[in-house]
């Protein structure tokens, strides 16, 4: 196990000791965002025959094929055929059937004109402008054919493919399950947010952030709430946690007299890959599996930095990919863009820094600023960040107009790979 890992070596050990969750039925309405868990058949043609796409009238294109608006062709009208209704005339040379988009074609038609392209008279309606030889008409089938797999396993479910779900009538979906988390805080010097305000004690900012991350990820995790640097209480929480399939356990993985985190691992038989990560913010970050657990690998233990911002920056970079790998997707990384720095960047190489910023457009594209002060306890960068510029380890200084890379914070567009 070596002291520091890189960021791309960390995040791919973490996913080679986590494993996708089992399968499970939901309803139809509460599979948006899931992850499709099996291949989904169509049990039927649609449309069920050959319809058209226009309002206007079907017709032999034979018959119109010389028309213009100077000699415009006649046709008696012998149909008028609405949606859901089946035609009940054979369309012969020289008439047509009036029609309405989504109605099925009537025999003997092989073309439907745009009423914009006629003019009624009477019982006929004259042609003037000739469509191509089977123009407006969508053909049976074209949108599904009956037994074929039209959405495939680990297809993330948007609102246009739970329509898809729901014409094929699928009122149950198999999705793959979302992993259950549970959060410890760590520390004699934090005050939860019930406990009356001590001066002298920090408020737990980690748990709630870290719930709302969850949270955003489409995770209801479980607060164990705070656990005191106390070895026996400690060992109790850290037991609780391991119930669950994760466990994000933040402070106490550093090395200092009173840090109990990691001999407590150790007693509970964890695991653990790695203690130390080459990045900043979040170096001390440590990750193990349990012999037992809920998942097949056991509980994914993380132990995450006591500074928030730390710890944020790595549930960002590990523990979101991980979940996400969990619950079935193929995306896991937080989307990134390309953008020009607004000002000079000085840095130290040696760790990968993610630097939170914020992001403006001009013609030229995106421009990234620092939201100020990067120190690892100044949660107030956080809470302005639209992303992080990604400096990376090997980088001493950047300069105002260089092209950097922008991991974005907002929204849930994801994509497959870190960009390091």
């Amino acid at each position: 196990m070596t002291a520091y890992r890189s960021v791309t070596e960390a995040q791919q050990c973490i996913l080679s000791h986590v494993s996708q969750m089992r399968p499970e039925a939901v309803a139809l309405h509460d599979s948006l965002g899931r992850v499709l868990a099996e291949d989904v058949a169509a049990n039927r043609n649609h449309p069920p025959y050959d319809v058209s796409a226009m309002d206007g009238y079907a017709l032999r294109f034979a018959d119109i094929a010389e028309a213009t608006a100077d000699t415009p062709v006649r046709l008696n009208v012998v149909d008028d055929i609405r949606a859901g209704q089946m035609p009940q005339v054979k369309v012969l040379s020289g008439r047509a059937a009036r029609i309405m988009t989504g109605a099925p074609t009537p025999a003997g038609a092989d073309t439907v004109i745009r009423v914009e392209d006629t003019e009624a008279d009477g019982d006929d309606v004259l042609i003037l402008v000739p469509p191509k030889q089977g123009a407006n008409i969508r053909p049976l089938g074209e949108n599904l054919r009956d037994g074929e797999v039209v959405l495939k396993q680990g297809t993330e479910i948007s609102p246009g493919v739970l329509a898809i779900l729901a014409m094929v009538k699928q009122k149950q979906v198999s999705v793959f399950a979302r992993p259950t988390v549970a959060i410890l805080s760590t520390g004699d010097e934090l005050e939860g947010i019930d406990d009356p305000i001590d001066e002298n004690k920090i408020p737990d900012a980690n748990s709630h952030a870290l719930y709302a991350q969850c949270r955003a990820l489409g995770i209801t995790p479980t607060l164990l709430g705070i656990a005191h640097d106390n070895p026996i209480e400690l060992r109790a929480k850290l037991a609780q946690g391991l119930e669950y399939d994760v466990l994000l356990a933040s402070g106490g993985v550093s090395v200092g007299h009173h840090d109990f985190v990691r001999p407590t691992l150790d007693a509970l038989g964890i695991t653990m890959h790695f203690w130390r990560v080459a990045m900043r913010p979040g170096h001390p970050l440590a990750f193990g599996t349990s012999k037992g657990g809920p998942s097949e690998n056991g509980t994914a233990v993380f132990g995450l930095p006591g500074n928030p911002v730390s710890s944020m920056v790595c549930f960002e970079q590990f523990v979101g990919p991980a979940l996400r790998a969990m619950s079935g997707y193929k995306n896991l990384f937080r989307r990134t863009i390309t953008a020009r720095l607004a000002h000079d960047l000085k840095d130290r190489a040696g760790r990968a820094h993610f630097v939170r910023a914020i992001l403006q457009r001009d013609g030229d594209g995106y421009i990234a600023s620092s939201t100020g002060t990067q120190g690892s306890g100044v949660l107030m960068s956080m809470a302005q960040a639209e992303g992080f510029i990604i400096v990376p380890a090997e980088c001493e200084s950047m300069q105002a107009g260089d092209k950097v890379v922008v991991q974005l914070l907002q929204g849930m567009d994801f994509q497959s790979e870190a960009d390091l």
